[in-house]
């Protein structure tokens, strides 16, 4: 671990940024005072060490070993190998200068078998994360569940069982106990929405399961997993913001077709509504009436349930990477997708944006859609809506295996400018999210990782890994990131 004073990331011989050092200052400008820059990791994808000091196996482990579910057979057994580089990775942070880091905590490392006794050697390694994190004037933010459930609640049903949500409350109890005093925002849920369709509809994320529609108890579990564990900080006397996160995505119809606008609708439902509507309204939504009989799981939920899930808010958490445009029928397999036999049933495929550019994963990139998720979250809730925060924002493009010098990522420099600026400009008054108290954003992610089914084949790093040598190297965008934050009215910390 570097001294205090040691910076691991001295300035480049010449400015990263140039020649758009004057738009990184303009931009600056824009940022309030009391708005919270960030980066976000989750513990899966970085931390390695999978056998080391009592963690236990997760479900994302068992599905990396399946033959083909994984881009190159790879796998997390080392990651980043954050787990025994943490110093270098916070020194990483603190000299990128920006005010919070969101981590997440995993629960086989501090819980084995996902109930009983608890690994204290798992706490500890947190416990000295977020000491080392608030010596250094780093923020918390701590995401409780980020997809890795331990294997034994994996075989036991995983989210399709509601035992697996009564455990995650308990998860959330004792991790309240231990660090309710040091951790400023708690994010209970990352993304359920991608739980559900990746892991238990379609299977090309763990658990694997390809249910489609018969994976809605996934739903509603993980839903009230959220209202416990939020009832569960609050009776351990936590101190921090308690919130969800979830990942939105404006969703249109491609033609005039009218199953185009149904299955649209449908896509809109599960992916933005059918767990921010029962989180912040305390309802589930109604399906259209032609797919209403696919969403009978959430027919009717018990009334208990619903006051459990419906907890206040100290924020909301949206997740935005890319808009949907919805063509019913079969379609192209996305972009490093390798196709199930569920999704080959599916009747309706994501259709392209031919006149957008996009990111190594193919997404399409149209920063104004950032905008319009936010003010879509004001249309709907209205004052239901609480304070908003970006927890992930961020693109993966082709880049090399190693760092011949600094790399420069112009594209993603691109990306993160022109995504903050329009959610800038969306929540800015007369703005379609005029309204929307928009406290902070987090780029995804400060580096190279394990990028879940793709392996380690797309990189959204501001950081770039070395996965053979496992050595940290700054790109272009980490400078242009530590410029902005250097440069906002004041320089101030918004933690």
């Amino acid at each position: 671990m570097l001294p205090a004073d040691q910076s691991p990331t001295p300035e480049p011989d010449r400015d990263p940024t140039a020649p758009g050092a004057s738009a990184v200052e303009v931009l600056a400008a824009r940022i309030p005072e009391d708005f919270t820059l960030g980066v976000a990791t989750a513990a899966f994808q970085i931390e390695g060490a999978v056998d080391e000091d009592g963690r236990g196996p997760a479900g994302w482990d068992e599905f990396t070993e399946r033959p083909g579910a994984i881009a190159h057979g790879d796998n997390a057994r080392r990651a980043c190998d954050h787990y025994h580089r943490v110093g270098e990775d916070l020194d990483l942070i603190r000299d990128l200068g920006v005010d919070s880091y969101r981590f997440s905590i995993a629960w086989p490392r501090v819980q084995p078998d996902g109930r009983g006794a608890w690994n204290q050697k798992g706490w500890d390694f947190y416990d000295r994360l977020i000491d080392a994190m608030l010596a250094r004037g780093i923020s918390p933010m701590a995401t409780l569940y980020h997809w890795d459930t331990p294997l034994p609640l994996e075989h036991d049903g995983g989210w399709l069982s509601r035992e697996t949500a009564l455990r995650c409350g308990e998860f959330a109890a004792e991790a309240g106990r231990r660090f309710g005093d040091r951790v400023d925002r708690w994010i209970t849920l990352n993304e359920p929405v991608s739980v559900t369709l990746n892991g238990y509809a379609v299977g090309i994320h763990a658990p694997g399961k390809q249910l489609l529609f018969d994976s809605m108890p996934a739903v509603h579990h993980q839903l009230l997993a959220h209202g416990l564990s939020v009832q569960a900080l609050r009776a351990s006397g936590t101190q921090g913001a308690i919130g969800i996160t979830n990942m939105h995505a404006p969703v249109h119809p491609a033609g005039r077709n009218p199953l185009d606008w149904i299955h649209a609708r449908v896509v809109d439902l599960m992916v933005n509504r059918l767990y921010a509507d029962p989180v912040l309204l305390g309802r589930y939504p109604k399906p259209p009436l032609m797919a209403r009989k696919f969403f009978h799981a959430l027919r009717d939920p018990r009334p208990e349930d619903l006051a459990t899930i419906h907890q206040p808010l100290d924020f909301y958490g949206v997740n935005y990477y890319y808009p949907a445009r919805i063509r019913s029928g079969p379609g192209p397999t996305p972009e490093g997708v390798k196709p199930t036999k569920a999704m080959k049933k599916v009747p309706f495929h994501l259709a392209d944006f031919p006149e957008h550019a996009s990111t190594g994963f193919g997404w399409p990139i149209s920063p104004k859609y950032c905008g319009v998720v936010l003010g879509e979250l004001k249309q709907r809730y209205g004052d239901a809506l609480p304070p908003v925060y970006i927890t992930e924002s961020g693109a993966s493009f082709p880049e090399p295996a190693q760092a011949d010098g600094l790399l420069y990522d112009d594209e993603r420099i691109d990306y993160l400018a022109s995504h903050l600026g329009a959610a800038l400009d969306a929540v800015a008054p007369g703005g379609p999210a005029d309204g929307v108290d928009l406290r902070g954003w987090y780029v995804w992610t400060l580096m190279d990782n394990f990028e879940w089914a793709a392996g380690y084949s797309q990189r959204f790093g501001l950081v770039h890994t070395d996965f053979a040598t496992l050595e940290r190297t700054p790109k272009a965008s980490y400078y242009w990131l530590r410029r902005l934050a250097r440069t906002r009215a004041g320089s101030q910390s918004a933690a």
